[in-house]
């Protein structure tokens, strides 16, 4: 499996025209062999901040999508319509292993988060440890529908979280008071590089 995250900053004068050719991207690879997962999301604090999360049975299949009309139409755009680089975050699985989101219910508003933060390398490993505890727990709160960590590959110093809640208070109110979660936030003040919160991008699907 081949998991990324993308992330494209777009000139406000493009934007409607950069989520049309995003969401006929997603379109097209919905048909592919090799797609297990595309979805498109938009910064709640900035319109112009897109994210993709994509899920590939292997490089084979990704490299198939890169040479099809879909995505040569949005890449098309990059040297226009982009304000920065795209950002590629190649994902690493860890334990326990990312699993299929839970069903949200009609009345669920759907709180998404992008956590993709830096940290002291030599922490990484105490790190990680803590969250296969952290997670375990997470996926058991009745307001978590996905919990999942992710390495980023080549960088010992970026992890990426990828979380759905039921609603924002699930999240704030209820997770963050948890005795498990006091202690990954404690662990986190010391392994983060600067503010955490610089690294939030809390997002709409699309």
């Amino acid at each position: 499996m081949l998991n990324q995250i993308v992330k494209f900053t777009v000139k406000p004068e493009y934007q409607a025209e950069f989520k049309a050719a995003l969401m006929t991207n997603k379109q097209g690879a919905a048909n592919e062999a090799g797609n297990v997962e595309m979805k498109m999301f938009v910064d709640n604090s900035n319109p112009n901040v897109f994210f993709a999360y994509e899920r590939w049975a292997d490089k084979a299949a990704l490299e198939h999508h890169m040479t099809l009309p879909h995505t040569a139409a949005m890449m098309a755009l990059f040297e226009l319509a982009l304000e920065q680089p795209v950002e590629v975050f190649h994902l690493g699985e860890t334990n326990p292993l990312p699993i299929a989101i839970k069903p949200a219910d009609p009345e669920d508003e759907v709180f998404i988060i992008f956590f993709i933060f830096k940290i002291n390398p030599q922490m990484r490993q105490q790190l990680l440890a803590q969250f296969e505890e952290h997670i375990k727990h997470s996926r058991t709160e009745q307001g978590n529908l996905l919990f999942d960590l992710y390495t980023v590959k080549g960088d010992d110093s970026t992890l990426a979280v990828y979380e759905h809640w039921r609603k924002e208070s699930d999240v704030w109110d209820i997770h963050f008071q948890q005795p498990y979660a006091k202690i990954t936030g404690a662990l986190m003040e010391q392994a983060v590089v600067g503010d955490m919160q610089q690294y939030m991008n809390f997002v709409t699907e699309i």
